[in-house]
C-alpha cells in the first residue's frame, strides 16, 4: 500500500511540474489560457529595431511588431534582452520561444529552425569610414576585415560571398566603433540601421560605399518544432498587415513602409 501511495505521490508531482513552464505552449492550473506568455528574445541595442530609449523603456520596431503580434494572439509578450550570441543560444537552450530581432531568412537557418512570414525588408549597406577612398563595392572587402557579429547573415556573407576576414563585435554599435577607429576597414548593416544612427549622431565619420539592389526580408525566428506557434504568429502577422497596423508601426520609426 506505502508503494502505491509513493508512486501516487510522484506521479502528482509532476504533473505539477510540467504546468510550471511560462513557455507559450503553457497555462496556469486552472487551465487559463488568458494566462499565456511568448518569450521574445530581441537584443536591446538594435536602434531603430530594438533598444532602450531615454527613459530606459525597451522599444523599436520589432519590439512593438511582437508586442502587436503576441496581443494578436491572446499572450503576453515577455521579453529576454541579450547580445546576438548569447540571444541565439539561449533560444536554442529553450529559454525563449521566438526572436524578433531583424532576422535575416538563410537556406542553412531554414534547416535548423522555422521562419515567420516576413515583417520587414531591408537593403544593406556596406559602411566604411569615411576616410576610406579604397572600398567602393562589395566586391573590394576581399581580404579586408569586416567588423560583425560573428554568427550574423552579414558575417557569413562578407567572408563566403567576398572573402572578407571577420572581425568579432557584440553589437553594431561595436562595429561602427571599429570602422571609427580604423580597427576594420568596413561593416555590414541595414541601411536603415545607418541612417537612423546618422541621424542620432550626425558627426560620426562613416560612408556608405554601396548599397545592395536586393532586398533583404527579415522574419521571425521559431523552434522547428513548433508548428502550431509558427502558425499562429503567420495568422497574426495576416492580420496586422491586413489592417494596417504595420504599416502604421514603421512609418512611426521610418516616416515610410518596410513591410514590402
Amino acid at each position: 500500500m506505502k508503494k502505491l501511495i509513493t508512486a501516487a505521490l510522484l506521479l502528482t508531482m509532476l504533473v505539477l511540474s510540467g504546468c510550471s513552464n511560462n513557455s507559450a505552449n503553457s497555462t496556469d492550473s486552472s487551465g487559463n489560457e488568458d494566462s499565456k506568455v511568448l518569450r521574445i528574445g530581441t537584443e536591446g541595442s538594435y536602434r531603430p529595431f530594438s533598444y532602450r530609449n531615454d527613459d530606459d523603456q525597451l522599444v523599436g520596431y520589432d519590439v512593438e511588431v511582437a508586442e502587436a503580434v503576441a496581443k494578436q494572439m491572446g499572450y503576453t509578450a515577455e521579453f529576454h534582452e541579450a547580445p546576438w550570441d548569447s540571444m541565439l543560444a539561449a533560444f536554442d537552450a529553450g529559454r525563449t520561444d521566438v526572436i524578433f530581432n531583424q532576422v535575416s531568412i538563410t537556406d542553412e537557418r531554414k534547416e535548423k529552425y522555422h521562419f515567420s512570414e516576413p515583417y520587414s525588408v531591408a537593403h544593406i549597406a556596406l559602411i566604411v569610414n569615411e576616410e576610406n577612398n579604397t572600398i567602393k563595392d562589395f566586391s573590394d572587402l576581399s581580404g579586408k576585415s569586416v567588423a560583425q557579429t560573428i554568427t550574423s547573415n552579414f558575417a557569413r556573407m562578407a567572408e563566403e560571398e567576398y572573402g572578407a576576414t571577420i572581425a568579432s563585435v557584440e553589437t553594431f554599435n561595436n562595429s561602427f566603433d571599429l570602422v571609427m577607429s580604423e580597427r576594420a576597414d568596413a561593416t555590414l548593416n541595414d541601411d536603415v540601421i545607418f541612417y537612423d544612427y546618422m541621424n542620432q549622431q550626425p558627426d560620426t565619420p562613416l560612408k556608405i560605399a554601396a548599397i545592395s539592389e536586393e532586398g533583404l526580408p527579415a522574419a521571425a525566428l521559431l523552434h522547428k518544432n513548433d508548428d502550431d506557434l509558427l502558425e499562429q504568429v503567420n495568422q497574426a502577422l495576416k492580420e496586422l498587415q491586413a489592417d494596417g497596423t504595420l504599416k502604421e508601426i514603421s512609418e512611426k520609426y521610418f516616416n515610410r513602409d518596410i513591410t514590402n
